[in-house]
């Protein structure tokens, strides 16, 4: 994985998350057909996934600015 300095998109984060928690809704009241069941449980999978891939590259890049603090001079204290 690449690690960019470009923002993780949480608007995108959101909306996927928010439509997930839609399908588990739908999935859940179990007044669905088979057909559109599936449909919703594959699409429910796709946003999981998706929702997984953007918070694995928030980690990321949160370690890689913890590890940068590390890596910085002490500030002085004597004044």
């Amino acid at each position: 994985m690449t690690l960019t300095n470009e923002p993780v998109p949480a608007e995108e984060y959101e909306t996927l998350y928010a439509r997930l928690q839609q399908i588990v809704e739908q999935l859940e009241s179990g007044d669905l057909p088979l057909a559109k069941a599936l449909a919703l449980y594959e699409e429910g999978v796709a946003a999981a996934a998706a929702c997984q891939r953007l918070l694995d590259h928030a980690a990321l890049r949160v370690r890689t600015l913890m590890d940068g603090a590390d890596q910085l001079p002490a500030a002085e204290t004597d004044a």
